[in-house]
């Protein structure tokens, strides 16, 4: 199949928008290499750059280019040079994650996908605390996410694990397939309709590349082989975006093992918790030592494990102060345990005069 703007998921909406450019021509990136990116035309592949107008007025990481993207060109083959990427199209979705090593830059993932195919093993990788900060980015997004579990073989106790999945997942189809013999695979394609953009995400190893080949009839990504200890070597080592013959648009994307979170739909990743919040006798409840807890009393009856409801307190803190500098977070935190700062000066304040009692 040619590799062309038109198959590459383009709708209406972004058909319209480049009509507001005129002398520019339409493309989507499908690959980026440091600053030099790969993108499809009408009229094929060409190579561009950013311009220096678009850099310049870049606030941070997420304003650049990334894969899924659909962009303004100079140009529209690469003849006469690299084309120029002058303006990236409104997002219809996008899955974002803090920057590694930056305190407020986020990074894009993925851009304009369908469905997000949060893989994650069921040996070493296997990680719930990990699995719901994905979910929750995944909903943020406005991407539909689906969990896939692979390396169901390797592990002797996958059922009690993909029980354990069902219960962090609740909302979110859940499926089970291998990576190595391709079982399992059939139900993937529900969603892999022609003209729908899916992002795989996931640490390094989980299978993402062996599942995307054995769904393209081919070998469209190169893989590792898997380890002494049951790993995989990962060999992603930059987004991609990549056609496959039923006209499906996938994305593999590197392993991620650390996710900080940017934004986070908590609502929808710990609708059990928000559900049973709403029980609580206080609207405020911070789900801690307050009578009346809801969220507590399903801990104690067994039916919400305590991890869980931890990290769903450490990812709302961490959504709280998110793009905050140290004095904003400092003041948040002053604001959660008194109640504002004019309670702390009342705090300040009743100190003052106990220790000026004790000198009379």
């Amino acid at each position: 199949m040619d590799l062309t703007i038109k198959n590459l998921g383009l709708q209406d909406r972004f058909a319209q928008e480049a009509s507001l450019y005129g002398g520019l021509f339409l493309a989507r990136i499908v690959s980026q290499s440091k600053d030099l990116y790969r993108a499809v035309t009408e009229k094929g592949e060409v190579f561009a750059q950013v311009s220096g107008k678009l850099r310049y007025e870049a606030q941070d990481l997420s304003d650049f280019p990334a894969v899924g993207d659909f962009v303004m060109l100079d140009r529209e083959c690469g003849e006469s040079g690299n084309a120029v990427i002058l303006h990236v199209l409104r997002r219809k979705t996008v899955f974002e994650r803090k920057a590694a090593g930056t305190a407020l830059d986020v990074q894009v993932v993925a851009a304009n996908i369908d469905v997000v195919f949060i893989c994650m093993s069921l040996n070493n990788d296997f990680n719930l605390r990990r699995l719901e900060r994905y979910i929750s980015i995944a909903w943020d997004s406005r991407a539909l996410p689906v969990v896939i579990l692979t390396k169901s073989d390797l592990c002797a106790d996958s059922e009690d694990k993909i029980s354990k999945v069902l219960c962090s997942a609740p909302g979110v189809d859940v499926l089970t397939v291998s990576a190595l013999t391709a079982d399992g695979l059939e139900p993937l394609k529900s969603y892999m309709k022609p003209g729908a953009t899916i992002a795989f995400i996931g640490s390094s190893g989980v299978g993402k590349s062996t599942i995307i080949n054995h769904l393209s009839g081919g070998e469209v990504v190169t893989t590792g082989e898997i380890g002494s200890n049951d790993k995989g070597r990962h060999t992603t080592t930059q987004r991609q975006l990549l056609l496959l013959p039923g006209g499906c648009i996938v994305i593999d994307t590197p392993g991620m093992r650390e996710l900080g979170v940017e934004s986070a739909d908590l609502g929808k990743a710990f609708t059990d918790i928000e559900t049973l919040s709403a029980k609580c006798r206080f609207k405020d409840c911070s789900h801690q030592s307050e009578p009346g807890c809801a969220v507590k009393a399903a801990i104690e009856a067994g039916n919400l494990s305590e991890e869980r409801l931890g990290n769903y307190l450490k990812l709302k803190k961490e959504v709280k102060y998110d793009r905050l500098n140290s004095r904003q977070i400092e003041n948040e935190k002053i604001n959660s345990m008194f109640s504002g700062k004019n309670e702390m000066k009342k705090m300040r304040k009743i100190a003052k005069d106990k220790n000026n009692r004790r000198h009379y």
